[in-house]
């Protein structure tokens, strides 16, 4: 199980720091603060454009939760950009679109099964970039008190993901599946990846799921004076894809405390402790559960919340495992990057 990085003492420094600084809230910066909401597209109707980048780097490989070392380790290095054109038609309803462009670099050792010959051990090296699945999320502000000492905010959302993306990887990972199950004497009981010995597999490469999937969640955002709190539920409710492969459902819940260092009629800069717990079901692959699928994660950062203007805010974080629990042979995330804008229109 992947341990701690000696990072998280310093980040936790930073952020009590920050959160716990003697700096006293004049009447300037409350106003500040309060305004601040117009920059997020919350209270107001019109156009939005987000951009949001997340880099995981998954280098830590697990076998039944054990932390394993090889001398040429398979590895993944994941970058997914999400362009997100939006429009509010009031302050309690609105739409966007989100267009997810995936990057991919990694290496992998497997092995590859035909009729005709004994399996062949091979080694894949490269680099993808594809498109990836559009989904497209309604937003309905159930709640929103906002006061010059005090604001709450609550959303639901809800959507749907469409099967834009490629889905090659999920093809192959079926066919190595069938002509494994071919070579077996029939009735062999056998987990339906059990022809993979890679920790990355082929499903972890796919830009695409070849499935329509539902996207649930809930977002709030409270403040008092300059102390907030947000945090968000979501949950992806998968379906069996054209190539025979479903992922399982995957639950996220993150959320923290922050307070703002400074606020001024220009802007704003605020600092949170995020806190994110996500699970993965195991996935499904020709009508079987794959007992070799499925993690649990808990990780742990800061972030930090910038808003110039009425307009323009920004946002950029860390995300450092706490514990993570895997099923199988797989690799893990050793930290993950994330950051992003949004411009109101």
């Amino acid at each position: 199980m992947p341990q701690p990085h000696r990072a998280l003492f310093s980040l936790a420094i930073l952020i009590i720091a920050g959160l716990f600084g003697t700096a006293t809230l004049s009447a300037c910066e409350l106003c500040a603060i309060y305004n601040a909401s117009n920059a997020r597209a919350e209270s107001t109707s019109g156009f939005t454009f987000s951009v949001a980048e997340q880099f995981t780097r998954f280098r830590t490989e697990l076998f039944d939760d054990q932390e394993i070392t090889r001398a040429n380790p398979d590895f993944l290095d994941s970058s997914i950009t999400h362009l997100v054109p939006g429009y509010n038609f009031s302050p309690q309803f609105g739409i966007s679109l989100n267009v997810p462009m995936v990057y991919r670099s990694f290496q992998r050792t497997d092995l590859r099964f035909s009729l005709n010959g004994p399996p062949v051990l091979f080694t894949e090296r490269g680099s993808e970039l594809d498109l990836g699945d559009i989904a497209l999320i309604g937003r309905w502000t159930v709640l929103a008190k906002r006061e010059m000492k005090y604001d709450i905010i609550v959303n639901l959302l809800g959507g749907i993901k469409f099967p834009t993306g490629e889905t090659d990887r999920l093809q192959n990972e079926v066919e190595q599946s069938e002509i494994f199950n071919a070579l077996l004497p029939p009735g062999t009981p056998h987990d339906p990846l059990e022809h993979s010995i890679s920790s990355v597999h082929q499903h972890d490469l796919s830009p695409g799921s070849g499935s329509f999937d539902g996207i649930f969640g809930v977002t709030l955002n409270a403040r008092w004076e300059r102390w907030f709190f947000n945090g968000q539920f979501q949950y992806s409710l998968r379906t069996e894809g054209e190539a025979s492969f479903q992922y399982g459902d995957d639950l996220l819940v993150s959320g923290g405390p922050g307070r703002y260092l400074f606020a001024n009629q220009h802007g704003s800069l605020s600092l949170q402790a995020l806190a994110t717990y996500e699970t993965m079901a195991h996935d499904r692959l020709l009508g079987q559960t794959s007992a070799r699928t499925g993690s649990t994660a808990w990780y742990f950062g800061p972030q930090l919340n910038f808003i110039l203007g009425e307009h323009f805010s920004a946002n950029a974080g860390v995300d450092i495992p706490l514990e993570i629990t895997a099923n199988g042979f797989q690799n893990v995330p050793d930290y993950r990057i994330h950051g992003g804008f949004s411009w109101r229109f």
